[in-house]
């Protein structure tokens, strides 16, 4: 047992919150060393899955001219129905607040049975196009099935799923390369508004489901794919369409959005959200002062500008830790 332990429990048998007995027992179990595991066997099983899932993407790439399209796609349903008739076997059904398999493995079947849903629909469009060119058609069936999953056995990765196939419904790509380039809203202006409205809808859903009280451990996920996607595509849109004259409303849309996420990031204590809606909103800030000194002559004072410029980034980086550590005390009070 280390200091800082010992001195805590030390404080709680001063404050006479436990007895001398409870204090014995606690010291003889801490001197066990004893440490868990938890964390590092769920983190092998999620990379297990990942890379099952892939695997079986490579066998089929590979050796898609000698197994044979319909025996691949036998494989697969098998493989799907196998993983679901153990989970609902093992699930205790659908609850409104959070649920545990009594098998964390079981968690992890459910993932692989959604991503190889992903895979078998996916395929089976390509393959045989049974919906036609409709492709956004066969991105929501299994986009629907990774909703009901992830609510049905309240799987967190599965949500994450769910909510990238409705993105990719509406035109969205949310692959981290994407999101860097911001490749998605460059001369598709309705893509952007689509994407704000998406993310809209992500928070009016949090809003809902902590009234019913659904799910409300879900809010986060939901709140964090909203910011990202509302901050994009708003900062996108300034950079884009700001000689167009509507650039002053996707300023409304990324003020009013770090506004609200500065507030639920103090109500749910959720320093993520916290860090990226500051992140956000200075490059929002910083882009909108950027196009507004285009139309100012420095010539006369550049000199100055310049000197000054490495003030204001340092001062930022500054005004950075001091909002993160303001921050970390109003969550711990």
């Amino acid at each position: 047992m280390n200091k800082f332990d010992d001195q805590a429990t030390k404080a709680l048998l001063e404050k006479n919150l436990i007895t001398e007995n409870q204090y014995q027992e606690i010291s003889s179990y801490r001197s066990l060393n004893i440490f868990s595991l938890n964390a590092e066997l769920k983190l092998f099983l999620y990379l297990s899955v990942l890379l099952f899932t892939s695997g079986i993407g490579i066998l089929i790439y590979n050796n898609i001219d000698t197994i044979g399209h319909i025996a691949i796609l036998s494989l697969l349903l098998i493989v799907i129905g196998v993983c679901f008739y153990y989970c609902f076997k093992n699930s205790s059904g659908f609850q409104k607040h959070e649920t545990k398999f009594e098998h964390p493995v079981l968690e992890y079947l459910v993932l692989a049975a959604s991503i190889l849903t992903c895979i078998f629909i996916g395929y089976l469009q390509f393959q045989y196009q049974p919906f036609g060119t409709n492709y956004r058609f066969a991105t929501l069936i299994p986009t629907l099935v990774s909703f009901f999953c992830a609510y049905y056995f309240d799987n967190k990765s599965v949500l994450t799923i769910a909510i990238t196939g409705l993105a990719a419904y509406i035109g969205l790509s949310v692959t981290p390369q994407d999101l860097l380039n911001n490749s998605n809203f460059y001369g598709d202006q309705s893509l952007s508004y689509s994407a704000i409205i998406l993310g809209i809808l992500l928070v009016l859903w949090t809003i809902y489901s902590s009234r019913i009280q659904l799910k409300t451990h879900f809010n986060i996920i939901y709140l964090t794919f909203a910011l990202h996607i509302i901050s994009i595509a708003s900062i996108s849109s300034l950079l884009e369409y700001f000689e167009d004259g509507i650039w002053f409303l996707f300023l409304i849309v990324l003020a009013a959005s770090s506004f609200y996420f500065y507030r639920i990031s103090h109500e749910l204590k959720a320093i993520s959200l916290y860090v990226f809606m500051i992140i956000y909103a200075y490059i929002g800030i910083n882009i909108f002062f950027v196009r507004i000194m285009e139309n100012i002559n420095f010539s006369d004072v550049w000199v100055l500008f310049i000197m000054i410029l490495p003030i204001y980034f340092i001062g930022s980086i500054i005004m950075f830790i001091k909002l993160i550590k303001t921050f970390n005390k109003e969550i711990a009070a």
